[in-house]
């Protein structure tokens, strides 16, 4: 089979090769995948410090082509939604029965392909919160993937939603998917006239953060999940411990899952889907041939959203 690997030398550090069938644990079902969806965690890590030859993907979505021997999760032939820490851009993978969930009927494999790690982190994160009803919640970096679905779900949890992004175009975006306000910024400093906030999800990090840590409520959790922007952050510590009560969380998915799987995650995801309450914003539908090409464009900011990449006929 087909399977994507780190290559330096390759179009944005991804080539294909030849590989073996996966050999499945007995608590892992083998996923005949149709679609993936990149994130930029995963492509970043592939062009600065993967191994070269390691196989790189986090999202699939696709049909259980062998069950699991040890009877759990869904039988062959159901079409599901999967997360693995690594290897999911391939042609079969063997995907922990805790790890996938069934698909509902209507929700496309283009749509479940973008759910497992921006659909999770949003949702994981969002909790960390608490009841977020009549709480307002502020979401930076809020036209990426996980930006996007954290605003929707905020907005059904029953917040007020702020978000913030770097460009004008991309307001209509998050006024859609429910923000009351939708702050363009590069340094987030703006959306102090609308805190303070009970929750933030912050994924850009460096004078982002620093800025945002001054802007919870007493009581409030800042989540910090990326650092699209710089790793180095500072901020002002009298002002954070002097607001009462409030919280920095280092979110990281591969922990979150430990202890929430993410079949539970994802199929609570899959049925707002179904419900038409949760709208995945996919701005690139390509083969997976074109991996490198839509890996370049991710990390150059060419659209906000999910890109999805279909194996074979999709």
């Amino acid at each position: 089979m087909r399977v994507v690997v780190v290559d330096r030398e390759g179009a944005g550090f991804l080539a294909f090769r030849e590989e073996g069938e996966p050999s499945p644990a007995p608590f892992e079902a083998v996923v005949r995948v149709v679609a993936i969806s990149l994130n930029r965690g995963e492509v970043r890590r592939a062009a600065a410090t993967a191994e070269p030859g390691s196989r790189p993907g986090w999202d699939l979505a696709g049909t259980v082509e062998q069950a699991a021997d040890d009877g759990s999760g869904p039988p062959a032939g159901t079409r599901v939604v999967g997360f693995v820490p690594a290897g999911a851009w391939a042609e079969r993978v063997a995907v922990p029965t805790n790890s996938l969930a069934a698909l509902t009927e209507g929700v496309s494999f283009a749509q479940a392909a973008t759910l497992p790690v921006a659909g999770l982190t949003a949702l994981y994160g969002l909790e960390k919160g608490g009841s977020l009803l009549w709480r307002t919640a502020l979401i930076t970096g809020a036209s990426g993937g996980a930006g996007h679905f954290a605003a929707q779900l905020a907005r059904l949890a029953g917040a007020r939603v702020v978000a913030v992004v770097r460009r004008e175009e991309h307001v209509t975006l998050l006024r859609e998917a429910g923000a009351s306000e939708v702050v363009v910024s590069e340094d987030a400093s703006v959306a102090r006239n609308h805190g303070p906030y009970h929750v933030i999800l912050e994924s850009v990090g460096g004078v982002v953060l620093g800025n945002v840590l001054t802007m919870l409520a007493p009581g409030g959790v800042c989540v910090t999940f990326g650092v699209s922007g710089s790793t180095e952050t500072t901020f002002d510590a009298r002002h954070f411990f002097g607001t009462g009560g409030a919280s920095l969380y280092g979110f990281i998915l591969f922990h979150e899952v430990l202890e929430k799987p993410a079949s539970g995650g994802l199929g609570r995801l899959v049925r707002l889907v179904a419900d038409g309450v949760l709208r995945p914003h996919v701005s690139v539908e390509e083969p997976w041939e074109e991996i490198g090409s839509v890996a370049h464009r991710l990390l150059d900011r060419s659209y906000p959203g999910k890109a999805v990449l279909y194996l074979g006929d999709g």
